[in-house]
């Protein structure tokens, strides 16, 4: 059975486990090529996006419940995320190399983002939307997070079309491999000491940077 230090050994090594369905056991190890990163501090925020992040009601917070996180990332027709992942993010989480973020709006679930962390790697694993822009809510906080505490790579495995529209780009595995060598090495505050931003704090620093 996997235990999570071979699992954060594999990290450090640019491998990831995924399942082929939930209710199967097995697991299969992915290092793709190229591979998938937000570049951390420029996530592209649309006109839209930006303007119902500036409408107010938005807020972030570290997930105090991280299983309901994962979830809630699992809870669709089809996903890769598995009881045995389950039980091995768990055990990260409980060794503080797991990391959940989880976005409001009007006081409401509004989605969440949970990953991995190793050194100033974050290696996101799913996000989830319970509302319009929830997602992409949760990745700009996550950005703003890894920024100020002092993470180096924002690691999302694959490249999708959602993650690409926020300024997601693929890199050839060995240039990820540098990076990952190189941010691994680091050993920033945990990311839960780290104080997120309110929502007008969030739209004034993506405005000045844009």
């Amino acid at each position: 059975m996997l235990t999570a230090s071979e699992l954060l050994s594999a990290y450090a090594r640019g491998l990831f486990p995924m399942a082929a369905a939930a209710g199967e056991d097995e697991l299969y190890w992915f290092n793709p090529d190229p591979r998938g990163i937000l570049p951390l501090g420029n996530l592209h925020a649309s006109r839209t996006l930006l303007r119902d992040l500036r409408r107010g009601g938005w807020s972030a917070r570290h997930a105090d419940d991280f299983d309901s996180i994962v979830e809630g990332c699992a809870a669709r027709d089809e996903t890769w995320i598995n009881a045995p992942l389950k039980r091995l993010y768990h055990e990260l989480y409980e060794s503080g190399h797991a990391h959940a973020l989880e976005v409001f709006h009007d006081g409401k679930r509004a989605g969440g983002i949970f990953g991995v962390t190793l050194g100033g790697a974050y290696f996101g694993e799913s996000m989830f939307s319970t509302r319009t822009s929830g997602s992409r809510m949760a990745l700009l906080w996550m950005d703003w997070l890894l920024r100020k505490g002092g993470y180096r790579l924002f690691d999302t495995q694959y490249l999708t079309p959602h993650l690409a529209s926020m300024g997601g780009r693929e890199i050839p595995r060995q240039i990820y491999r540098r990076m990952l060598v190189g941010a691994v090495a680091l050993d920033p505050a945990p990311l839960s000491a780290v104080t997120l931003a309110a929502d007008q704090e969030l739209v004034q620093e993506i405005t000045q940077t844009s």
